[in-house]
């Protein structure tokens, strides 16, 4: 089962991680726990528009000279031990 799934978005101000849980009832939880993270400035709940998408999205914003590449595989990772 999929309990997860990030992406890389492109605003006109920067990039951001989205991150859509399957159980979106674990957002708050999954967020407590992210905060933790030195490369993160910021972590908002979100209400997620688009189809065939869950309700609410875990969006990171990083913080300065952090590559986004870097921080999706970190919480990936993260995110893999977490819902073993």
């Amino acid at each position: 089962m999929i309990h997860f799934r990030t992406e890389i978005r492109n605003s006109p101000k920067e990039q951001t991680l989205k991150i859509y849980l399957t159980n979106v009832g674990l957002n708050d939880e999954v967020k407590k726990k992210l905060e933790g993270f030195d490369e993160i400035k910021l972590i908002e709940i979100r209400e997620t528009m688009g189809r065939n998408r869950v309700s609410e999205n875990i969006t990171v914003f990083r913080k300065e000279g952090i590559d986004i590449n870097v921080l999706k595989t970190k919480i990936d990772d993260h995110l893999e031990r977490y819902f073993e």
